[in-house]
């Protein structure tokens, strides 16, 4: 078995170095244009080349999403991103979805590896190779296939061409990402990279009085945009679906063929980045030290319910999800840690942080790094950038020195974090 890439989201340049120090074998990334998520950071010209020329030091791929269905006026400016991604970022790949920008990316960089985006909606291996024929390298499968259905398509498709799954984050409700909620609602076009997220807005049944017919959905926020609908036992929140988690299932992924590991998150943050890497990097290591001998560790569950998400399911990996798997009743996240710093360095006994919330002197604090694992520790001294004795970290982004309990190392970039109190101003980290 050919082992399976990690490939992780990349919102920005301090996600993409994230991802390469918790273990990425592959990211993804966005220009300013032309990816479909257009509210994270995304990467400028000259973030796109420190970027990419960072994760090549670290042997670590890049592929650059240029997945939006293209309108007629994006036409103008694609051939200089198509130019600029092959030739000064020099990405290993870029994602695709629209035909247009398929054919354009074939005749002006003809050597650029190309992946089709779950946007296309693969669901076949006759989708598969017809894209294979048209010089496509790697699919990445519609969310909507089984394993098995996976499975089948792999052992028809030939050798060399990789298929690519999305094995954890967040769902959306329409087939593959094709919505128009978001069009309706607020005009921001989803299949443009601008979704507002309309399924995850909450939703009330506005039932109509002497009315015999169905009752009607309305979003709190927008009572003059009324859908009809049926109210049922499942509650109102009909759009909004539950995370993917196959951290599982990794040897039934890897059996069925799957090449690369989809971890979605551009838009969440380093911290999310972070773990999601760790655990499923984890995960497939050990698969293939052990093989047969492979026993889950239960610390990446630990890892993957201190992020922020949302119940966790298996998406329709085996089978139809159904309503009771998929649908959530209500649009709260879930055990989320408060992140109260990242690590900068150490220097002269103490720990320099960057501030994310606010941490007190004398708090308990959990550390995610990069390899291996740290026991919980207290801050037994806390210092301002001048060296000064402080009780609590109050200024957003403040550099601060922390003596631990512990002689735990934390290298740099391990994400500190709380099992905090919503009360005292601590917000979660996404």
């Amino acid at each position: 078995m050919i082992r399976t890439e990690i490939l992780s989201p990349a919102g920005d340049l301090e996600k993409l170095k994230t991802a390469v120090a918790y273990g990425a074998d592959a990211v993804y990334l966005s220009g300013k244009t032309f990816g479909l998520r257009t509210f994270s950071g995304n990467f400028t010209h000259e973030e796109m080349i420190e970027g990419i020329a960072y994760a090549h030091e670290h042997g670590v791929k890049c592929y650059v999403t240029m997945n939006i269905m293209a309108h007629e006026t994006d036409l103008t400016i694609l051939d200089n991103e198509i130019l600029f991604v092959a030739n000064e970022a020099k990405a290993d790949a870029v994602i695709v979805s629209d035909a247009g920008i398929f054919r354009r990316v074939r005749k002006l960089a003809p050597n650029l590896e190309i992946h089709i985006s779950t946007q296309a909606s693969v669901t076949n291996s006759e989708g598969c190779m017809f894209w294979y024929e048209q010089g496509a390298k790697r699919v990445v499968l519609a969310r909507e296939l089984s394993l098995d259905q996976i499975r089948e398509i792999k052992s028809k498709i030939p050798s060399d061409m990789t298929i690519e799954c999305f094995v954890h984050g967040a769902m959306c409700v329409s087939y593959s990402g094709r919505c128009l909620l978001s069009n309706y609602y607020t005009g921001r076009s989803s299949n443009h990279g601008a979704c507002a997220q309309p399924c995850r807005w909450g939703y009330y049944v506005d039932k109509q009085e002497n009315v015999q017919t169905d009752s009607f959905i309305v979003e709190e926020k927008r009572l003059e945009d009324k859908l009809p609908i049926e109210e049922d036992s499942h509650g109102t929140y009909i759009f909004n679906s539950k995370d993917i988690s196959m951290i599982d299932h990794v040897p039934e992924l890897i059996r069925a063929g799957v090449d690369s590991f989809k971890l979605e998150g551009r838009i969440k943050g380093a911290f999310y980045t972070a773990a999601v890497t760790k655990a499923y990097r984890e995960a497939r290591d050990l698969f293939f030290e052990k093989k047969d001998d492979y026993v889950p560790d239960e610390r990446w569950h630990e890892i993957l319910d201190k992020i922020v998400h949302r119940d966790y399911a298996t998406g329709f990996f085996y089978d139809d999800p159904g309503k009771n798997a998929q649908i959530v009743e209500d649009k709260s996240y879930n055990k989320p840690a408060f992140v109260v710093g990242v690590v900068e360095g150490f220097e002269n006994g103490l720990y320099k942080v960057s501030q994310r919330n606010k941490v007190f002197k004398g708090d308990t604090i959990n550390a995610l790094v990069p390899k291996g694992y740290v026991e919980p520790f207290q801050i037994v001294e806390l210092y301002n950038e001048d060296m000064e004795p402080i009780e609590s970290t109050p200024h957003s982004k403040m550099i601060y020195y922390m003596k631990i309990s512990s002689d735990a190392e934390l290298p740099e970039m391990s994400f500190l974090s709380r099992d905090g109190d919503k009360d005292q101003g601590i917000k979660p980290q996404m």
